[in-house]
């Protein structure tokens, strides 16, 4: 997968739009513009898929709105913020390229498309999966965890390039890409575990999941040991049989062969059922 990060007039300016207002300066102005020349404003709305579909040749059919934005004496500070913030980005993700490559190729298997990463004002507080190869971000940068927006970028992308499933089996998508990407990906870029990172409502369900996770990654039944208590899950490993044919699946049928043998893999009596009609 190779990305991209693109700051564009048009797509910072429909987000500073239609996003949340991120000063008091922009809150006013939407609703001079909105006061003022408000069917325009409406039809600037449609743009986004027009905009997305093609970033280098996109016109507006009515540019009004958008002459307004790129005249205001605020327009040019916002726009540099932009591009502070993806080079920031930039810099987080080049430094973990290979640690990048190492997910696509080696944990989750599967082909990811190449993307463009658009990125907006970090105030507007967005990850936004517009469709297969296009990302809107607009985030602070955790200065004590600046990995974090790392692992949600990769979290958006992964999610949204892994076919959706019924809403009852969605919680194994869910904690599966959590093994994957805030766990096994976490720990080989700090080198150290990162097996108890994630969605509190997802821990029991990953718990159950680990045997078979470490299996999918192809530990060796031996290793298993070292690795319960690297990460702090422990289980008897003499009560599970190993499943070979895991280190051959992809993140998909990995997600799959979960759900379909989901009745002996939640071995806990007092989790709740999960319907097991066929996928």
């Amino acid at each position: 997968m190779n990305t991209k990060f693109i700051v564009n007039d048009y797509v910072l300016i429909w987000n500073l739009l239609f996003g949340a207002s991120i000063s008091e300066q922009i809150y006013k102005l939407k609703q001079k513009i909105w006061d003022t020349y408000k069917n325009e404003y409406n039809a600037t709305f449609k743009d986004k898929n027009e905009i997305l579909k093609d970033y280098k040749n996109f016109i507006p059919n009515d540019d009004t709105v958008y002459n307004i934005i790129l005249e205001t004496k605020d327009y040019e500070k916002l726009k540099k913020q932009a591009e502070n913030s993806r080079v920031e980005i930039m810099q987080i993700w080049d430094k973990n390229k290979k640690e990048n490559e190492y997910l696509v190729k080696n944990i989750l298997r599967k082909k990811i498309p190449n993307y463009l990463i658009f990125v907006v004002n970090k105030e507007l507080n967005i990850i936004d999966h517009f469709k297969e190869g296009v990302l809107i971000v607009g985030k602070e940068i955790d200065k004590k965890e600046p990995l974090k927006l790392l692992y949600q970028i990769h979290m958006s992308i992964v999610k949204n390039n892994i076919k959706r499933y019924k809403e009852q089996y969605e919680k194994f998508k869910k904690a599966i890409l959590e093994l994957a990407i805030l766990n096994e990906y976490a720990t080989r870029i700090t080198g150290r575990s990162c097996y108890q990172i994630g969605s509190p409502s997802l821990q029991s369900l990953k718990r159950w999941l680990y045997p078979y996770w470490l299996m999918y990654l192809g530990i060796p039944k031996e290793e298993f040991y070292n690795y319960m208590m690297r990460d702090k899950i422990v289980f008897d490993a003499d009560k599970y049989a190993y499943e070979k044919q895991l280190k051959r699946m992809d993140i998909e049928e990995f997600i799959e062969f979960c759900i379909r043998n989901q009745r002996y893999i939640v071995r806990e009596p007092r989790m709740p059922k999960v319907d097991e009609e066929v996928l």
